[in-house]
């Protein structure tokens, strides 16, 4: 692998063989400092709910973790590594990335040094950009971190993210997946078309399409390149009711592992499953109330004690509370709240 480094073998049969990888929210206080309780209990949930990695310091960790001022990038990384630490688990660490060359540097470096197996690598720091411009930036945290590729959506400070781009991403030799979540059919096409073509059967592609989970990865993605599938998720809708995201997986990896047809309940399901992540992500009103809709279903199960986020403005949009309740009501099948209840003493341990 020359100057690129790779994680151990064990971690990268894992993640081509796909799993449930939360993206962690950030537990604060009424003073919206660090709540260090409830961060470590979520990590524990994660782990206890049968996630086989969690990343951090990603969009659901709310990216102002990343700025100096905050002072929250580390201290959050830290936690999390320590508490994966008490587990006897094979949990994949992966940490978000962000920021121009000199500071995504830095942020993977420290990564490495805490143990984490890969890099979500963020673009959001260029997006005026040219393609070569940012490959050249990949290939230099590559050299520092194994990365994983980030099609974020733009409406959440994404930027679009073409099909030439992903041909010469892989080209880099330690990328070992990527997360496709840029909401929309075109954009993951273009994704999973340049893995197809690049001949790169060794990359894990997540679904990060929170509005098309169950379809993303049902699909048998089949082009002149061949055949590629998503084999797995990093969503923010699996920070909650994680559990049950497990159970859904391997259901689906049954049905995909056996060539099975698709039973039509699947398929309700998927449509259950996107109406539920309209509610609580917000969509209505282009996905404002987010992060405070993950963290109100977390405060209802008791794992997290309020929705506060580190920006004051972030709140629930008009509605979007009583919307919530509708999701609760209408598919209580879909919650994990009495695996939290009978757990959440344990987790909250110091």
């Amino acid at each position: 692998m020359g100057e690129y480094p790779l994680p151990p073998a064990e971690i990268l049969l894992a993640l081509r063989k796909g799993m449930v990888i939360p993206a962690h929210p950030l537990a604060l206080t009424k003073e919206r400092r660090l709540d260090e309780k409830r961060q470590r209990a979520l990590t524990r949930y994660y782990i206890a709910a049968g996630a086989g990695g969690i990343a951090i310091g990603v969009h659901t960790t709310q990216f102002e973790i990343h700025h100096k001022k905050v002072g929250l990038y580390r201290p959050v990384l830290e936690l999390a590594s320590e508490t994966i630490r008490e587990s006897e688990k094979l949990i994949v660490k992966i940490a978000g990335i962000c920021g121009k060359t000199k500071e995504a540097i830095s942020e993977a470096e420290f990564a490495m040094d805490k143990g984490y197996h890969a890099g979500l690598l963020s673009l959001t720091a260029f997006k005026n950009s040219t393609v070569d411009e940012m490959i050249t930036h990949c290939k230099e945290v590559a050299k520092i971190i194994p990365i994983f590729g980030f099609y974020l959506q733009p409406s959440v400070g994404g930027r679009i993210l073409d099909f030439n781009f992903w041909r010469k991403f892989l080209e880099i030799e330690n990328v070992i997946g990527i997360k496709i979540a840029p909401f929309n059919r075109y954009q993951t096409l273009d994704v999973v078309r340049a893995v197809a073509e690049s001949g790169r059967n060794d990359i894990a592609l997540y679904t990060g399409n929170d509005d098309n989970i169950v379809n993303d990865l049902l699909t048998d993605f089949v082009f002149a390149g061949g055949k590629v599938r998503i084999v797995g998720g990093l969503l923010g809708h699996w920070a909650f009711w994680t559990k049950k995201a497990v159970e859904l997986l391997e259901e689906i990896h049954s049905i995909t592992e056996r060539n099975a047809p698709i039973p039509a309940e699947m398929l309700r399901l998927a449509v259950q499953i996107t109406d539920a992540n309209a509610a609580i992500f917000d969509a209505a009103n282009d996905f404002a109330g987010c992060i405070p809709g993950i963290h109100e279903v977390l405060r209802r199960q008791g794992l997290m004690k309020g929705r506060w986020c580190l920006d004051s403005s972030q709140e629930l949009s008009a509605g979007q509370n009583e919307e919530i309740d509708r999701i609760y009501r209408d598919y209580p099948e879909m919650n994990d709240d009495s695996f939290v209840r009978e757990n959440l003493d344990r987790w909250l341990r110091d």
